[in-house]
């Protein structure tokens, strides 16, 4: 059974930083490709960051890219959302997933950004 744990949102500045961890089991992590997803209070879900199984392709939507950096360690089971310059539109609820529309996903954490 999939089972996914997401950690380490917070509440922080404009401009800060954050690192999220997803420690993932119940499946074979090293073969997967896995997603950040996020949902804001009354917004649809919406993708972040899509990795593959290698983790030498990884993909971000224009809302993050250059800003969000998605990496894994296979052999922790771990995926990894490194956010930096944040923005309050940023603010939600984070999920690991495997797709884009959030399947398997945690019970998920809370990232505010605020002044």
């Amino acid at each position: 059974e999939v089972h996914l744990v997401e950690s380490g949102g917070d509440s922080v500045q404009p401009g800060g930083s954050l690192r999220l961890s997803c420690a993932a089991s119940g499946f074979t992590f090293g073969n997967t490709g896995m997603f950040w997803v996020r949902q804001a209070p009354g917004k649809r879900l919406e993708w972040v960051a899509n990795v593959n199984p290698n983790g030498d392709r990884i993909y971000y939507p224009r809302s993050v890219e250059g800003r969000f950096t998605a990496s894994r360690d296979n052999h922790k089971n771990t995926l990894y959302l490194q956010m930096n310059s944040l923005k309050t539109e940023d603010t939600a609820v984070y999920y690991c997933s495997l797709n884009s529309v959030g399947d398997g996903r945690g019970q998920g954490t809370q990232v505010t950004v605020s002044s």
